[in-house]
């Protein structure tokens, strides 16, 4: 007869849903299983968000020491070695997964690998893996098993000529040349990092502008800060007839109803992501979907009573901090510790160079909503702290009402980006006003007076433009 063991809370997925959703129930009391395919923090940590910030510092590095002259200091000959560059990035990974496990331990959540299945509300088993045939009984079930990267119809994914980013983090070996279908976050990551190293970069978006979904005057800049470093972007283009061969990958790129053909020795894809519910839930299960992603509530309870989803399998934004921010309070929900809250505002963070961040409202999505607004704006050319660190790329923009000052958005493209939204971040979450991130005082010098600043610049009060 089956192993049955019963639980308050079973998590299907280990990433940073579905983890941090465990250890939040083990932190509450709960006795709790989490059920994992593969490692402790799932695609994010494993194949995702840590090991692609490894290889971008790796190559921001090698392009500083490169041009360290500009500090007064002299490297000669400076080298990189990819393989050893890959194996650092998969090194990091393997700690902060080690990292993960010992949380889940801590907080006596049972952890197990293997392949999670709804039979039933209220039953859950294990049908792959050394675990393979454990049935559990549960009062709740969380089903947090994210997405996966979408393929393009009709090629073979090899891990060689055709990638996706997750065979390209596992590569040691650097190709000459890489044709990259998709400019979201990833791809331009990837781009980035490449071309920083050497290879010969073509970047290719369907829509009008790289990164869709920022601000159209942060994609502009970024695209000619990207091209200037010596990336091929084409946008409103559209990938046709892709051939590959034993040492290269061809396609065709079309634009305005013309055709150009273009070759590299790898392709790496990067056009979204799908919903990895295939083999989650038995087929007596019926929650209803929504492009494949769970359909949940306010509460994050799906249409079946006992069954919740948080994180990316719930439908975009695609965010691993999201995620989390979701499981967590889906779990202080389903047992009694506050009202859970759907997410409604969060930043979005690209780590090339330079970087790029925002939160809340585009202009585009000021103008759309008919809002009255104003923009202020400053640029990191004007920041001494920017100068002197020799990263004066890019500008602070910031959304806000122009009556009263509430702040609809903030966009930054430049150093440390991803670092400086958290403050506008707390400042849209918490109803503020550009007066009164003017009137708060940021230390001299810093990368944070650009906030201060491009607030003030909304009424013409900044001081340094």
């Amino acid at each position: 007869m089956a192993e049955t063991t019963e639980y308050d809370l079973i998590v299907i997925g280990g990433g940073p849903a579905g983890y941090a959703g465990a250890i939040r129930a083990g932190q509450l009391g709960k006795k709790v299983a989490c059920i994992e395919q593969e490692r402790a923090g799932g695609t994010c940590l494993n194949w995702g968000c840590i090991p692609t910030k490894a290889l971008l510092k790796s190559a921001e590095l090698y392009q500083k020491m490169k041009k360290s002259d500009i500090h007064g200091i002299t490297a000669k000959e400076v080298s990189f070695d990819f393989a050893k560059v890959i194996e650092r990035s998969r090194g990091v990974s393997n700690q902060m997964a080690k990292g993960v496990e010992f949380l889940l331990k801590k907080n006596k959540v049972d952890y197990f690998i293997g392949r999670g299945l709804v039979n039933a509300p209220g039953m859950v088993s294990i049908t792959e893996g050394e675990h393979k045939g454990k049935f559990f009984k549960t009062k709740n079930i969380l089903v947090a098993t994210g997405c996966k990267m979408r393929h393009i119809p009709g090629l073979d994914y090899d891990g060689v000529r055709v990638m996706t980013s997750r065979e390209a983090l596992a590569a040691t070996h650097q190709p000459k040349s890489v044709i990259i279908v998709g400019a979201g976050a990833i791809g331009v990551e990837f781009a980035y990092f490449y071309n920083a190293l050497g290879t010969k970069v073509t970047l290719v978006e369907m829509l009008p502008q790289i990164l869709p979904v920022e601000d159209d005057e942060v994609s502009k800049t970024l695209h000619r800060a990207l091209e200037k470093q010596g990336i091929a972007i084409h946008t409103g283009t559209t990938c046709e007839n892709f051939r590959v061969g034993k040492n290269s990958v061809k396609v065709d790129l079309a634009k305005d109803g013309k055709k150009t053909e273009i070759e590299a020795e790898t392709l790496l894809s990067a056009i979204g992501v799908v919903a990895n519910i295939d083999g989650v839930l038995a087929n007596n299960v019926k929650p209803e979907l929504d492009r494949n992603f769970l359909k949940v509530g306010d509460d994050y309870q799906t249409t079946v009573k006992g069954i919740y989803g948080a994180g990316d399998i719930i439908g975009p934004p695609w965010l691993a901090h999201v995620a989390t921010f979701e499981a967590v309070s889906a779990v202080n929900g389903m047992f009694g510790h506050g009202t859970p809250k759907r997410v409604k505002l969060f930043p979005g963070c690209t780590y090339c160079q330079p970087q790029v961040a925002s939160t809340g409202l585009t202009e585009k999505a000021a103008k759309e909503k008919k809002l009255d607004y104003k923009v202020g704006k400053f640029p990191f050319t004007a920041s001494g702290k920017a100068v002197a660190s020799a990263d004066s790329d890019g500008f602070v923009k910031v959304i806000s009402d122009a009556k009263t000052g509430e702040i609809y958005g903030a966009h930054i493209i430049g150093a440390e980006a991803t670092e400086l939204i958290a403050e506008y971040g707390l400042a849209v979450e918490m109803e503020a006003t550009v007066d009164e991130i003017h009137q708060t005082i940021h230390a001299h010098p810093t990368l944070s007076e650009a906030l201060m600043e491009a607030a003030a610049a909304t009424t013409g009060e900044a001081i340094h433009i």
